[in-house]
């Protein structure tokens, strides 16, 4: 079979991005233009402002990445988009970019579910071997998907509540921390002592989580001590928070695994770089003989690797879309 070039775009919160993938497993070249500092000032992404920043650097995005992979467009066999779940605004101008491309170099148009993108994020390390579980965990999502062959996903169960990544982001701001809160809470917890009692959330013999709860249980010991007149311990509170956290997903993942008697894990999404987490899933597997596949940091994050990486076998599984495509702000993953 001809080798198959996918040029990927992402758009679907803060970082504009585009990838060329060849054969759905090697990085050609990759450009991500991030807009963090220009939301840190909000504590948060602030949509309006993320789109109209997307509109100011797909174009010049896009041509970095042809110039950085030496290729034209000519050399491209399809254009893989992210169509959804995400920010509405930032994912229709990577849509309409797409559209764009697959109308004037006549190339075929590849539906992405930015889920999906994640997952396939670590094709790009090592062949996917089926059965897997896929343990999805971000800003927006913590689930658990087995799969059984390429783009067959079986939701096993997910967040009731608060996704992992953002409870981190409202610990963060508790603490003091600031935006992104994930990465400052993973630091903080390297120096710091579980001395804080928090309950473990969930603790239920099912593949779901919650982390309301948790995020609830923070808040109310940081107005307890600030009634009492102590100051919290960010180390402290960091690193006994992270704890609970990790020992859920852990225990949720061990018990899918050992269910579905899948010997193969692999890790998705922003919060799998997570040093905390990869430990505790690394021993987890060790434990219990299973393969353990989590992205390297640059592919755990939003880019379009991932989705060009995911695009080859959307389109192998004739996952085709026509220039009626539109964006959805949320959409299961299937």
């Amino acid at each position: 079979m001809k080798d198959m070039y996918i040029l990927g775009i992402e758009s679907s919160c803060d970082e504009t991005s585009c990838s060329i993938v060849k054969n759905g497993r090697e990085e050609i070249a990759t450009i991500v233009l991030s807009q963090i500092d220009i939301h840190v000032d909000f504590g948060g992404v602030v949509p309006e402002i993320a789109s109209r920043h997307h509109v100011k650097n797909i174009t010049m995005v896009i041509e970095a990445c042809l110039v950085k992979a030496k290729m034209t467009m000519d050399e491209i066999d399809a254009i893989a988009i992210t169509y959804g779940p995400g920010l509405i605004g930032s994912l229709l101008v990577g849509l309409e970019a797409a559209k764009t491309l697959s109308y004037l170099y006549h190339k075929p148009l590849i539906p992405v579910h930015h889920i999906a993108g994640h997952i396939y994020a670590n094709s790009l390390v090592k062949p996917l071997k089926f059965p897997l579980l896929a343990l999805v965990v971000s800003g927006g999502h913590t689930d658990l998907i087995r799969m059984d062959a390429h783009y067959k996903f079986e939701k096993l169960g997910g967040t009731l509540d608060d996704a992992v990544g953002e409870c981190y982001d409202k610990v963060a701001r508790v603490v003091g921390l600031g935006y992104p809160g994930g990465p400052k809470i993973d630091q903080l917890a390297e120096k710091g002592q579980p001395t804080y009692d928090l309950p473990m959330p969930l603790n239920d013999d099912s593949y779901n989580f919650s982390f309301s709860g948790l995020k609830s249980a923070v808040i109310n010991l940081a107005h307890h001590e600030e009634q009492l007149h102590r100051a919290i311990v960010p180390e402290d509170l960091a690193v006994s928070f992270q704890q609970v956290v990790v020992d859920s997903i852990v225990k949720k993942t061990k018990k899918a695994l050992r269910d579905h008697s899948i010997h193969h894990l692999i890790v998705a999404g922003g919060v799998a770089a997570n040093k905390g987490l990869r430990s505790g899933l690394e021993k987890m597997c060790e434990q219990e003989l299973v393969d353990l596949s989590i992205p390297p940091l640059q592919f755990c994050t939003d880019n379009a690797a991932m989705i060009a990486a995911a695009g080859y076998f959307a389109y192998l599984d004739g996952r085709i879309a026509d220039l009626a495509l539109n964006s959805k702000s949320s959409d299961p993953l299937r």
